[in-house]
Order: structure tokens, then C-alpha cells, then sequence
């Protein structure tokens, strides 16, 4: 894996092997099941890898399960998973995926990559017990007004919500307030100058 901005550069041999199979495992399903968009192939490691695991510094002290929901093509769960495998040990990743055959992908890529610490539920977000979360995070799924209700759903007491969002996240925002109330910081992307993470807690219903 190259060293680029967002920082995979400090991690082990191993992790950046399991990152460069990762990428690999992807562009071999892709063709089958378009886990990403066929014009994002030729910068999957910037585009998709390095920008998931900026989320990964945001990990809070002491936290044990992280929820990605939605996950796909494993943006930003798998990316999660392989970077707790050596940063972070004791963190549980769930990986939440309604589409059946991209579930399968997950779990033969996490079965492939060695990750013991990931467990793959191929159901919809709203079915899916609360998983009572440290952290949740979903790329790419839903509007923030929707987001929120799901974190609302898996989240522990005490736990953040980190959801990447584009240029638009400002009126994503505004729109949430309408029907939720909670604290959030808009954390500058280091792979898109307009986007942001938008670490979220203290979620309430107004």
C-alpha cells in the first residue's frame, strides 16, 4: 500500500497486505456484483481505502464494537476491521448488509483477510437487533436525516456516529435538526477539500 494522505503509511507489513488483498479481492468481485463504481477502479486505494480509514483515528478510548451499516463493498467496515486487527484488538466489527451477494462478498473477504473480529448480518439495518454500538458509521448509504435514525437504533449510551459526507453536508444538517437534536464536528476529509466526517453524539429525537 502506498503511503498516502489520510495515513496507511505507519501501519505493519501485514495490515498493508491485507489492505492490497482487499483492493485485490475487489476488483476481481466487481465485475459480478459492482461493489463500487467501475470509475473509481483505477483509484480504489485513494478513493476508497485511504478515505474509510481516516475514520479509523476517530475510534474513542476503550471502545469494543464498531457498527458499519450498509457496507457493501466493506467501505468503511473491512477497512475498519483490518486496521483494529492490529491497532485495536479487542474491537468487534459488524458489518450490516441487506444486498445478499454483496454479504457473501463480505464474509469470503473477512473469512480470506483473516478477520477474526468481524461478524456480517445480511439484513436490513432497521431488522437487525441494536448491536449497541461504541461506534456506527455508514458511507455513502443515506441522507444524515435517516443516518441518524439508524444510530439512534444500534448506538450504546455514550456512543459517536461518524458519517463522511460531501459538499452538501450543511443542508444535510440543517434538514436533521428538524427532527433530531445533537452534537456534532464537522471534521475536515483528508482525501476531498468539500467533504467532511461528521462525528455525531448526544442523538435524541426532538
Amino acid at each position: 500500500m502506498t503511503a498516502s494522505p489520510g495515513g496507511i503509511s505507519d501501519v505493519s507489513r501485514e495490515t498493508s497486505d491485507r489492505l492490497d488483498h482487499l483492493a485485490a479481492l475487489l476488483r476481481k468481485w466487481n465485475p459480478a456484483i459492482n461493489l463500487v463504481s467501475r470509475a473509481t477502479l483505477d483509484v480504489l486505494e485513494s478513493r476508497h481505502i485511504v478515505d474509510s480509514a481516516q475514520l479509523f483515528s476517530h475510534l474513542p478510548n476503550g471502545a469494543r464494537r464498531w457498527t458499519d451499516l450498509g457496507s457493501g463493498g466493506g467501505f468503511p467496515g473491512l477497512v475498519i476491521a483490518i486496521l483494529a486487527a492490529e491497532g485495536a484488538p479487542d474491537l468487534a466489527v459488524d458489518l450490516i448488509e441487506s444486498d445478499q451477494r454483496k454479504a457473501v462478498f463480505l464474509r469470503t473477504a473477512a473469512q480470506e483477510l483473516g478477520l477474526d473480529n468481524v461478524t456480517v448480518f445480511a439484513s436490513r439495518i432497521e431488522t437487525v437487533p441494536s448491536r449497541q454500538a461504541d461506534v456506527v458509521s455508514a458511507r455513502a448509504l443515506a441522507p444524515l436525516n435517516q443516518l441518524l435514525d439508524f444510530a439512534d437504533r444500534h448506538l450504546a449510551h455514550g456512543g459517536i456516529a461518524l458519517f463522511p459526507k460531501g459538499a452538501r453536508h450543511e443542508e444535510e444538517l440543517d434538514d436533521a435538526l428538524a427532527s433530531w437534536q445533537f452534537d456534532v464536528q464537522k471534521i475536515p476529509s483528508t482525501t476531498d477539500s468539500q467533504a467532511v466526517i461528521l462525528k455525531i453524539g448526544g442523538i435524541a429525537r426532538v
